[in-house]
Order: C-alpha cells, then sequence, then structure tokens
C-alpha cells in the first residue's frame, strides 16, 4: 500500500518522506513548491526523494480541488495520508490572511475529500502548530486546554483545520490524528525561522532582533524527534473512528538569549543583539505537555538543543558552501 504526503518538499514532509522511503513504503508526495521562501532549497529537499524508485511526485496545490480530487482514481492504493502541507508564518499571515484561509483552510478541507474518497484509508495524520494554544498563560500546554482564543491569523487557521476533521470524522467515520508541532528547527529547516535567521545574521554582523525585550521562550523541537513522532503516530491509528490530538515538542522551553548563546559558540563569533517589544500575533512562550504522546506512542525526544543547534549550523554552512 501507499502512504501520500502533501508538503512533501517542506521541512518536515521531506524529512518524513525520506524515512518512510527508508523503511520500505511506497510514497506518493504533492507540493506546489509556493514562492512563501525560497523554492531553490525546496527543490534540493526533494531530489534525493525523486531518485527513489518508491516514490512518486505531482506538483500540485492542495487548494486546487479537481487536480487533487482525481488523485483518489489514480493512486487508489493510498491507505495512510500524512498531510503537512500549509502557509506557515505567524507574522505574515497577518498583512496576508487570504493566502492562509486558501491554504490552511481551504487546502485542510480538499484534503479531508480526498481522505474519505479512498476506500482502504486507514488513517488521516495531519498537521496542527502550538499557535493554537494562543493566549493561554498556563503552561505547560495541554491538549486539554481551551484553544479558542487564537492572537494570529495563522492560528485561526489551523484551529479551524481540526475542527474541520473533527467535523470529517464525525460524518464519514474516519481516523484521524492532528499532532501540534512546536517550533522545528534542524538541518533543512525553513529559512524563515529564528535557526536560520540566527546563523545568518551573526555570520553577516547584523543585528537580531530580541522581540518581548529578549524573554521570549520556545520549546524548541530537532527535526529528527519530530519524525520518529510523526511516523509513530502514523503506525498507530486509533482502534474506531476517531479524532485525535497529540503534542509534539522537546517539554522543555528555552530562552532565546541562551539559544543565541549556543549559536555564537557553534560559529565562533558574538551575535548582535537589538531588544524589542513583542509583535501582533506572537507567543511570548510555548512548552508542550507531551505525556499523552509518550504513553500511547512510546515517544521522547532525544537531541537536546545544546546537541541540536550545532548540527543545524553544521548543515547551515554546508549547504551555504562555508
Amino acid at each position: 500500500m501507499t502512504i501520500l504526503i502533501t508538503g512533501v518538499a517542506g521541512f518536515v514532509g521531506s524529512q518524513v518522506a525520506r524515512a518512510l522511503l527508508a523503511r520500505g513504503e511506497r510514497v506518493v508526495g504533492i507540493d506546489n513548491f509556493s514562492p512563501y521562501y525560497d523554492p531553490v532549497l525546496k527543490f534540493a529537499r526533494v531530489k534525493p526523494l525523486r531518485d527513489n524508485k518508491a516514490f512518486t511526485f505531482h506538483e500540485l496545490d492542495i487548494a486546487e480541488r479537481e487536480p487533487l480530487l482525481a488523485l483518489a482514481d489514480q493512486h487508489r492504493d493510498i491507505d495512510r495520508i500524512v498531510h503537512l502541507a500549509a502557509q506557515p508564518g505567524v507574522r505574515q499571515s497577518i498583512t496576508d490572511p487570504y493566502a492562509y484561509i486558501q491554504a490552511n483552510v481551504m487546502g485542510q478541507l480538499i484534503v479531508l475529500e480526498l481522505a474519505r474518497r479512498l476506500p482502504d484509508l486507514k488513517h488521516f495524520v495531519y498537521a496542527s502548530s502550538s499557535s493554537v494554544y494562543g493566549a493561554n498563560a498556563e503552561l505547560p500546554y495541554r491538549t486539554t486546554d481551551r484553544v479558542d482564543h487564537p492572537v494570529s491569523v495563522y492560528a485561526a487557521t489551523k484551529r479551524s483545520g481540526e475542527l474541520l476533521t473533527d467535523t470529517y470524522v464525525h460524518l464519514y467515520k474516519l481516523k484521524a490524528t492532528g499532532l501540534r508541532y512546536f517550533t522545528v528547527y534542524g538541518p533543512w529547516g525553513r529559512p524563515d525561522m529564528s535557526p536560520f535567521i540566527f546563523a545568518k545574521a551573526i555570520l553577516e554582523g547584523r543585528p537580531i532582533k530580541l522581540f518581548h525585550l529578549g524573554f521570549a521562550k520556545r520549546d524548541f523541537s530537532y527535526i529528527d524527534d519530530i519524525v520518529a513522532g510523526t511516523v509513530a503516530v502514523l503506525d498507530k491509528p486509533a482502534e474506531t473512528p476517531s479524532h485525535r490530538l497529540y503534542n509534539l515538542g522537546a517539554a522543555d522551553s528555552e530562552e532565546i538569549i541562551h539559544i543565541i548563546e549556543l549559536f555564537e559558540k557553534a560559529l565562533g563569533k558574538k551575535a548582535v543583539t537589538e531588544l524589542k517589544p513583542g509583535e501582533p500575533g506572537d507567543m511570548l512562550e510555548t512548552a508542550a505537555d507531551i505525556a499523552e504522546t509518550t504513553r500511547d506512542f512510546g515517544w521522547k525526544p532525544k537531541v537536546k538543543v545544546e546537541e541540536g543547534i550545532p548540527k543545524f549550523v553544521e548543515w547551515f554552512k554546508a549547504y551555504n558552501g562555508l
């Protein structure tokens, strides 16, 4: 049977595809190579996947209904879906909300429509986000917390995706699991995220803007751990139709100042920093409660930032020919 991965040229999607192919799975991957950031990085992620005979690629946009739904006839052997395609970025969602509704709400709806058309579908796994916890003050975040006060358009679209999935599970008896990812970083990461920004700024001698006056904290989660967690969840659908939600994070909220110190050490160069107030849509701190994830899937993150940041820097320098 075959696994469909949406957003296969993305950071998490490409690494999940690589892990599944390595264990002998057949994978159908789709991506539209969105120009949100330089598609050259996306092409580089996909290239080794396309060299594998068990991998089939379609350049498709999840928000284009007819081409996506046609996959139900082209690949009737799809029995699992890992839906990772999305329009990312908290700040840009405030300036261009239409793109986020199109990709993250309409896209989620159309992928769910595809899911219900697949006769042998065993599990629908999709990416949500820690952003859904919004302005919640109690940490760490638990999946039982209320999430009805998102503070960005991006967060609202990811919560909308959860609600749509809940409805489709009720209507069509799907087995679905949503994963709330927490600040994923590592080799092949996105250039709009802080690790990429920090490394580039330090090497170029440009100031790093520290929002929330430098008091922000994030649950930095290494890519290999996130891939292992995603695959563990995919392999264990619920016994009966249901919609489950789990956190995937390091369960260890780190001060941004500490993260920058690790970059300074790995790069051998001091950072220039500039204190800034928090911006609209920004969360001051994120921290994941992963007790349920560990209980149900035996998953625990292994890579601490003290190990993960140097690994990212090593890749960053090699990728950029430094």
